[in-house]
């Protein structure tokens, strides 16, 4: 099972228990994180694409830690010039493991009006 997903503005093709490299996400080592823009699932052939998104999707996955990457080297040259610019920098990154595909959000939208209706039924027995 994958899926299509778009974490901090670019798209990943992730599956469970992969750990993946990202732009650096905000959030400590351990905490979990959830992306909601899941573009398609693919679950042992049976393929589901969105429109643009697959409704009622969420990818979970976990922060593993925060890191940089390796250093990229960037050199500007115009020939008969004399005119030469070198400058690097390194990639601040984010090391995240999937842990869970295709979980339903709206089954927990539906558990919290159950639980509202509860409420309103005990504060209308303690009122009387």
């Amino acid at each position: 099972m994958y899926a299509i997903v778009d974490i901090a503005g670019q798209q990943y093709k992730v599956e469970k228990d992969q750990k993946v490299f990202v732009n650096r996400l905000e959030g400590e080592e351990g905490s979990k994180v959830s992306f909601d823009q899941v573009y398609l699932i693919d679950d042992n052939g049976k393929v589901q694409v969105g429109s643009p998104l697959v409704k009622d999707t969420v990818v979970s996955a976990s922060i593993v830690s925060h890191l940089k990457g390796d250093t990229v080297q960037v050199f500007h040259k115009k020939r008969r010039k004399s005119y030469q610019k070198h400058n690097g920098h390194r990639q601040a990154l984010t090391e995240i493991l999937i842990e869970a595909i295709g979980e339903q959000k709206a089954a927990a939208k539906k558990a919290a009006p159950k639980a509202k209706k509860a409420r309103e039924a005990d504060d209308q027995t303690a009122s009387e």
